[in-house]
Parts: C-alpha cells; sequence; structure tokens
C-alpha cells in the first residue's frame, strides 16, 4: 500500500488512440515532476482494484452518439458495468482522488458523455475530484489540447497542495527536457537474410500478405486494442463506377468487392474496416530522407522504460520483416499528421539553430496555436514536416514510436448478404478538399480506392464490426434518414426487405404499400431544401408509423444534421399528437432507451 500510494495511476479507454497520447502526455509530465507513474488500458484494468488506489487519472473518449470506446465496450462487465452496480455503495471510493479528462465532438449531441457519466459516476462512489473534469473538444482551432493545457497546470498545482508525497523533490522541481527525453519506448533489432520465415515462399499471395500485415501490425506501436493484426479477409474490387457526373462539386463512388479468401458473414449495418495503401513514391521519399535502408530486415520490440510502466499490448513476432514493407503498412507517413511531441523530440535532433527554436516555439503551450495552423489545418505529413526541417536526423526509434499509425478506414456497407452473399458494397465520398494556404489534399482511402482498377485483382485487407445500426427484424417499421452517403447502410436496408419481401426494391419503398421515398436535393434551388424539411412535408405519415411501433435511423453527417433530424422529429410529434414539447422529447427518449432510435454520424 506505501508503494501505491506513491505511484500515480493513469488509466485511458480508446477508440483512436487519441487518448492513449494524452495519458502518455500526461504521463511524461508526472516524470517531469519526478512521479511515478503507471498507465494501464480499461481494457486491461480490474475496476475491483480501484479502492486500493490513492490517485487515478482518466482519460476517455466519446464516439459517435454518446458511445463508449470499444476497449471498455469490450470489457463492459467488469469495468464500466462494474462502477454502475447499485451495491458499491456511497463509500466504495472514498478516500480515493481521481480526475477525468474527455475527448469529444461538440457537433455530436452527446458531447463527452462517457467523460461527464464518469465524472458523476465516481463522485457518487465517494470518490475526490483533484479538479474540475476537462473537456477536449475536436471543433475547437486547437483541438483537444486547447483545454488540455490549462486542465494540466490545474491538475499539477492542485494535487502538489493536497498530494505532495507524489513530489518527493519538491513543488518546484522540473526535470528539463533534455534529461527526460531519454531512449524512445521502442527497440529496433536488424537481421541477416537467414532470419526470414521459410513458411512465407509457400504460401499463397492472399496468405502471404496476411502474414505481413499481421507481422507488421502485431510489432507496430501504434496498435490499439479493440483491433486485430490479421485482416478478417481479402477483397477485390469487381466494380467502380462514380455515382456523380464530372462536373459535380463531389465525387462520390459506388464500389463492388467479391471475397477472394474465406467468405465473412455480416449483415446490413455493419461496418467494413480498410487498410489503405500508401504512395509507393512517398513511401520511399520518407526512407530516403531518413538514410534507411529499405531492404533491412527488422524485429521492433518495447524497450522497458526506468520509472514507466504501461500495458504491453504488443504482440511482438520474432520472424523479421522489410523495413520498407513496416513503414508502408503501419507507419502513415503520407497523410496524416504528427502530433506535438513529435515537434518536441525534433528539436532535440536538429542541428540548425534556427530550425531548432522554431520546433521548440511549437511544442511549447506559447506556440500551440501556431503549430495547430501550420501542421493540422495544413494536414502536414511527416514527410513534409521533415523536408521543413531538413537538419533533423532522427533515429528510426523515435519514427515508430512518434509517426501517426496507419489507421483502417471504416465505412458502412452498403449492401445486404441475403442480395450478394459473396460481395460486399460501399458507397463512398472520395475526400478532397483545399487548406487555408490552398494546397489540394485528398483522402488517403477514398481516393487509393477510386483509382482502383477492377482489372487489376489488388488484394484488399479488411474487417468487419458491428456498427450502430442494428439490423431491424423484418416486420418492423422504419423511418430512415440518410442524407449523402449516409444512405449508404439503407442502401442494405432496402436490399434485404426487398429479398425478405420476395418483391422488387421500388415495392419496397411505395407508397401504396406503405412505403415512401423523398429525396431533398438541397442545392437544385435558391433557398436550400434538407432532409428536415421532408420530414416536415411528411409529417403525418411520420406520426403514423411512429404510432405503429416505427424505429428510427439515421446516418450521415455528425456536424449539424443529427440534433436537425431530432429537432424535427421533436416538432411533428408535438405537432400531430398535440402534446408539449416537453412530452414529445421524452417520447424520443423512450424510443432510444427502447433500442429504436439509432444514429451512426461520422466527421
Amino acid at each position: 500500500m506505501e508503494m501505491k500510494s506513491k505511484t500515480l495511476l493513469i488509466l485511458y479507454a480508446t477508440q483512436t488512440g487519441n487518448t492513449l497520447d494524452v495519458a502518455e502526455r500526461i504521463a511524461r509530465e508526472a516524470e517531469r515532476r519526478a512521479c511515478t507513474v503507471v498507465i494501464r488500458s480499461t481494457d486491461d484494468y480490474d475496476a475491483n482494484s480501484l479502492p486500493a488506489e490513492d490517485t487515478v487519472i482518466f482519460v476517455v473518449s466519446t464516439t459517435g452518439q454518446g458511445d463508449t470506446p470499444d476497449s471498455m465496450k469490450a470489457r463492459l462487465t467488469v469495468f464500466w458495468r462494474f462502477l454502475l452496480q447499485r451495491n458499491l455503495g456511497s463509500h466504495w471510493l472514498e478516500g480515493i482522488h481521481y480526475a477525468v479528462f474527455g475527448l469529444g465532438d461538440s457537433g455530436y449531441q452527446k458531447y463527452n458523455f462517457v467523460a461527464k457519466k464518469l465524472d458523476k459516476r465516481l463522485s457518487d462512489l465517494g470518490a475526490t475530484a483533484v479538479v474540475e473534469r476537462g473537456l477536449g473538444d475536436d471543433q475547437h482551432p486547437s483541438g483537444y489540447e486547447a483545454a488540455l493545457d490549462p486542465w494540466l497546470s490545474s491538475l499539477w498545482s492542485r494535487l502538489n497542495e493536497i498530494k505532495p508525497h507524489f513530489f518527493p523533490k519538491g513543488p518546484d522541481f522540473l526535470v528539463s527536457n533534455e534529461e527526460l527525453i531519454g531512449l524512445p519506448k521502442f527497440q529496433v533489432t536488424y537481421h541477416n537474410v537467414d532470419d526470414i520465415d521459410s513458411r512465407l515462399s509457400t504460401a499463397t499471395d492472399f496468405k502471404y500478405l496476411q502474414m505481413q500485415i499481421g507481422r507488421a501490425r502485431s510489432m507496430s506501436s501504434g496498435k490499439v486494442p479493440h483491433e486485430k493484426c490479421k485482416p478478417d479477409a481479402f477483397l477485390k474490387m469487381v466494380k467502380n463506377f462514380p455515382l456523380t457526373r464530372a462536373s459535380h462539386e463531389k465525387d462520390v463512388r459506388h464500389f463492388e468487392f467479391e471475397f477472394v479468401s474465406q467468405v465473412i458473414k455480416y449483415e446490413i449495418g455493419d461496418v467494413l474496416e480498410v487498410l489503405p495503401s500508401q504512395s509507393p513514391a512517398a513511401v520511399d521519399s520518407f526512407i530516403q530522407r531518413c538514410n534507411l535502408d529499405p531492404e533491412s530486415l527488422i524485429t521492433v520490440h518495447p524497450r522497458e522504460m526506468e520509472n514507466r510502466h504501461i500495458d504491453n499490448n504488443v504482440n511482438t513476432l520474432d520472424v523479421p520483416i522489410k523495413l520498407r514493407t513496416f513503414v508502408e503498412l503501419t507507419m502513415d507517413v503520407t497523410s496524416a499528421s504528427p502530433r506535438r511531441y513529435f515537434f518536441e523530440v525534433m528539436s532535440f535532433f536538429a542541428t540548425a539553430e534556427h530550425e531548432k527554436e522554431r520546433l521548440q516555439y511549437f511544442a511549447s503551450p506559447e506556440g500551440r496555436d501556431d503549430l495547430y495552423q501550420y501542421n493540422q489545418k495544413e494536414r502536414r505529413t511527416v514527410l513534409e514536416v521533415l523536408e521543413d526541417f531538413p537538419s533533423v536526423q532522427m533515429p528510426f526509434e523515435w519514427f515508430v514510436q512518434l509517426a501517426p499509425p496507419l489507421k483502417n478506414r471504416a465505412f458502412s456497407i452498403s449492401s445486404s448478404p441475403l442480395a450478394h452473399p459473396t460481395q460486399v458494397h460501399l458507397t463512398v465520398d472520395v475526400v478532397s478538399w483545399t487548406t487555408p494556404f490552398k494546397r489540394k489534399r485528398q483522402g488517403l482511402c477514398s481516393t487509393w480506392l477510386a483509382s482502383l482498377d477492377p482489372e487489376q485483382s489488388i488484394y484488399i485487407p479488411v474487417w468487419f464490426h458491428k456498427g450502430l445500426l442494428p439490423p431491424p427484424p423484418p416486420s418492423l417499421p422504419l423511418i430512415v434518414i440518410g442524407p449523402g452517403t449516409g444512405c449508404a447502410p439503407f442502401r442494405g436496408f432496402v436490399e434485404e426487405r426487398a429479398v425478405q419481401s420476395q418483391s422488387e426494391n421500388d415495392g419496397v419503398l411505395s407508397e401504396a404499400k406503405g412505403g415512401g421515398f423523398y429525396a431533398a436535393f438541397s442545392r437544385d434551388q435558391p433557398q436550400k431544401v434538407y432532409v428536415q424539411h421532408k420530414m416536415q412535408e411528411q409529417s403525418e405519415r411520420i406520426w403514423n408509423l411512429l404510432c405503429e411501433g416505427a424505429a428510427i435511423y439515421v446516418a450521415g453527417s455528425s456536424t449539424k444534421m443529427p440534433s436537425d433530424v431530432m429537432v424535427a422529429f421533436e416538432e411533428i410529434i408535438s405537432k400531430e399528437s398535440g402534446a408539449p414539447r416537453e412530452s414529445a422529447v421524452r417520447w424520443l427518449r423512450s424510443l432510444e432507451k427502447a433500442g429504436k432510435y439509432h444514429v451512426e454520424a461520422w466527421s
């Protein structure tokens, strides 16, 4: 207990890796103050141990419409559900101090819902907050760090007052960044060519690729608990055609894929994750800029860190992999922007004084906004940043640790397995935009998919998982709202109903059979028409469907659309029932609790 009382525990629950980044930053700042820290994922922590802790810092994120990250969901029965047990009582965490920092997006209705709910529950169980919860907002011009910087300042100030034993060298002690940087968390070992696994030479093409991906991702620093290293399956594209005219401002594509490995059973409403391919030329440029040998055979292992304990979720294998393959499959050097700590570490390896000063400024709280304008707003890549600071020569181990991980891209499946048992379809907006400095940027995965020729038979690694739109029973009436590519999952819904009713698609949607199809063409007239306007036009029909027990499904942009649709439903229910608006709000809440109001939104 004496040892525990001197250790600060940091628990994080991650969906995209952002919460781990925040947890790591809190740990670094604690170490600078000579405080010993332990970092654990909620995936790897028994909530029953909480009463034995002294002080716990929670970093959690909220995804979608108030959803808990997968690492919390996966162990719901032993972590979050454990905390919700009624028999724990209001004194269970008495004497325990805690702090909560949440990452969310104010574009969603339930902004930072998980952080708020966790904060309240810890308080209800008798724990004492060190500081008021911090809420990071992706919509802020400086991202979540705009809230994190002042929150951390308050955290250290308050902990110094109430928990001085965490800081044995006093409240004013601060290790310099130069002393603290030490060694990277990962060690790269180089091997001889004889170490290559002989199994690879006899594997089929996609089996070989599967092993390569599995080995690379198992060694990657960016692996998060909910991901599996090896793909569930491989697909090949069989159709790629545009749904929009060439002159249209958007390029929306319909993709059809067939399984080339085992067929995976999926359901309507499921999500397909795709591992995108990076530009080979850009990968080569990165390797050349870093003076690396692309043909080197490497393995990557976590390095033991003194005074730091982090859950080891990197399941390294001893089979070496080519350095170029490792970079190509695990390190996003061509599309994602690096974090602030990347610039801090770069400053130690800059030999040109003006570059060192600029990097140090970017890494400081004072330079946060300028870094955001230079880095995130312009979506500068790792390669572009390195080209802007040519004097920096950083060891490859630091790139392994700090380069953004190459992440899977998630798409709502737009087909029904009943209609297409050996295929998967996607409806994809090919992402492109112009930065404030008029630089043209493109989405990595959507652009790559759009560039594929079905005749090439490229193997595409994919993963399947449940989305936020559960398959409805065949007889349940549905109200579906899907503006833009939000229509994607509902294409699968319509196909499924058509097969189930053994009728054509237009039969499923025909008004004569109780259906209906209403399109809002927002830009076809001077006054914009959105889905909520079409809903108002069909107010009576919507009310009748709700009275028949219909479920509501909403998919599309996460900015204003979900809340605008919710408001439209409130107005319709109030108008058609003659009840006050408050009753309409309660009606919709009861639908949510009954599992009959579902939203899948993305930014």
